[in-house]
């Protein structure tokens, strides 16, 4: 690859064996690359608002409240993530570790407390086991961006870890779209939830639900619908 000498064309220089990156710096095909997961991540960041804002949202004080609410913020973050770690490596002269690095921990720190929320909900032991998907895959993007930032600080001339950054702001933004997705009240895309319709899991705890519900609506004696939760 050549690299552009200030005053010059370029020269011969050769930096990591990767096209577009100079020492942790984004420039070239990477530039551009970031470019577009940057753009990316601000409409879909603009297009969750407006998701969050005409979706229904579960009683303040219920288990079904606080899996909405961490799927809804692991998503926001996981856009945030990816635009903030591309704006800031696109800044010239900027090694993209460190966004990574910052990020990295945040979107851990955010995890865990996430892990800490759902344990401590009174949702069911199934319905807390079925968030593991979503903490399996958080844990694997951040940590790899807190893993490949260090390196790329450490070691400018890895060409390898910019492009693992890059595939961790990729892996963010598809996660933010399926948490979106589920947000809607849509099926969850998930392998566990597949696997769960696949077995007949997932219709078996439907039909478990459907009688419960319709007695919980059912008429009483007097007539009027009784509220099981009044």
């Amino acid at each position: 690859m050549s690299v552009a000498a200030p005053g010059t064309g370029s020269s011969s220089l050769t930096t990591g064996g990767l096209p577009g990156y100079v020492g942790a710096v984004v420039v070239g095909s990477y530039r551009d690359l970031f470019a577009a997961i940057a753009g990316s991540a601000a409409t879909l960041t603009g297009l969750l608002f407006v998701a969050l804002s005409l979706a229904g949202r579960p009683d303040a004080v219920s288990a079904a409240a606080v899996i909405h609410q961490v799927r809804a913020a692991a998503a926001l973050l996981a856009f945030t993530n990816s635009l903030a770690v591309a704006l800031f490596s696109l800044v010239p002269g900027t090694n993209a570790g460190y966004p990574a690095v910052v990020l990295g921990v945040i979107g851990i720190f955010f995890t865990a407390a996430a892990v800490r929320s759902i344990l401590s909900s009174s949702a069911t032991r199934r319905g807390q086991l079925r968030q593991l998907e979503l903490i399996a895959l958080l844990l694997l993007i951040f940590g790899t961006e807190l893993v490949t930032g260090i390196i790329a600080i450490s070691r400018p001339a890895s060409g390898s870890a910019v492009q693992a950054i890059g595939y961790a702001l990729i892996t963010s933004l598809i996660v933010g779209i399926a948490r979106a997705w589920e947000l809607i009240g849509e099926r969850n895309t998930g392998i566990l939830a597949s696997l769960a319709v696949l077995t007949g899991r997932m219709q078996d705890a439907q039909s478990g639900m459907a009688p419960r519900a319709a007695s919980d609506t059912a008429p009483d004696s007097t007539g009027h619908e009784s509220d099981a939760h009044s």
